[in-house]
């Protein structure tokens, strides 16, 4: 989903001269004034980020927060992409739907989505700001190829063991604006043009506890197996495994190649159980589970969050 700030025209290079336009205008009525009196963006900052085209992945929590923040703020163009409506983000349309961007902000809830965004991040050489959080604990970190290191060199395998997730430990509107609200104050400073200005350090906190830490990330990996030898192992479809949803008690799972067919699907699914759809979604409850298919072959099965219990009734009522 794009959204843009006074232009709903599809076109890359007239929304530009359109979007330009309608932020003078803008200006002239002083929506911005505040921010413009802030020395390091001013009028011309302002100006740039009305030109500008973020990505936000991930609209949960913390891409909620990011949203509303970029679009106060005054960014030209935001292009959402969440998997559970609007749409998922895969190694196949990743290339596609991040084209022509000028930073990505990290509102995702699994290593797997991050490790692709980090894979495309350094192969175009866009900056991206890896984000998470959970319970009232929150970290962050600006990713700048050729600037410092990659996501891959500071967490070369996702982190080992049972992680807090949302689901378990639930979350703080507070800390995931906490750092939504450092995300964005980066990504201004690059729309703006100073990077100088950049923290470049994986910055933690706990809104409760009251912990703040800054920590240097050091220099890029010298055996980095993305930013050094540059294989875009997740970018090539290595990473694409079923992963559990925070909070939800569900599974995704993206293995169905080919199109389906909701009529001919409903008949084989109704003998089993309560089936629903539209051309764009089907609900399929069998209990305990309900499963969400889309056209694609893309499910989402809530009522688990073993893997294998999720590809079992996966293969068992839409494997073709």
């Amino acid at each position: 989903m794009s959204l843009r700030n006074g232009s709903v025209n599809h076109n890359r290079n007239l929304s530009i001269h359109f979007r330009y336009n309608a932020v003078v205008e803008q200006l002239d009525q002083e929506r911005y004034s505040r921010q413009i009196l802030f020395r390091p963006i001013g009028r011309s900052g302002q100006e740039k980020l009305a030109l500008s085209r973020v990505a936000v992945v991930g609209c949960g929590a913390l891409g909620s927060h990011q949203a509303a923040a970029l679009v106060r703020a005054g960014v030209g163009e935001l292009l959402i992409i969440d998997r559970d409506y609007v749409a998922d983000l895969t190694a196949e349309n990743a290339p596609q739907l991040l084209s022509d961007i000028d930073v990505l902000l990290d509102g995702t809830d699994n290593f797997e989505t991050r490790y692709l965004l980090n894979d495309l991040s350094v192969q175009r050489g866009f900056p991206w700001i890896y984000g998470a959080a959970v319970g009232s604990y929150g970290v962050t970190m600006t990713i700048v190829p050729g600037g410092g290191p990659c996501l891959a060199c500071v967490f070369p395998e996702p982190p080992a063991g049972m992680q807090p997730t949302c689901d378990t430990e639930g979350i703080l509107s507070a800390a995931a604006s906490a750092v939504a609200s450092i995300q964005v104050a980066e990504a201004l400073k690059l729309l703006v043009g100073d990077a100088g200005a950049l923290h470049r350090k994986l910055i933690s906190l706990d809104v409760w506890e009251n912990r703040f830490q800054a920590l240097d990330p050091g220099p890029p990996a010298e055996d980095c197996r993305v930013c050094r030898r540059r294989e875009f192992a997740f970018l090539a479809g290595a990473g694409s495994r079923p992963v559990t949803l925070c909070g939800r008690n569900s599974v995704q799972i993206h293995e169905q190649k080919r199109s389906l067919d909701f009529a001919e699907l409903e008949g084989k699914l109704s003998r089993h159980g309560l089936v629903r759809f539209n051309p764009f979604v089907m609900k399929f409850s069998v209990a305990p589970y309900e499963m969400t298919i889309f056209p694609d072959g893309r499910t989402i099965i809530k009522g688990t969050q073993d893997t294998a219990v999720a590809r079992n009734l996966y293969a068992r009522y839409i494997g073709i």
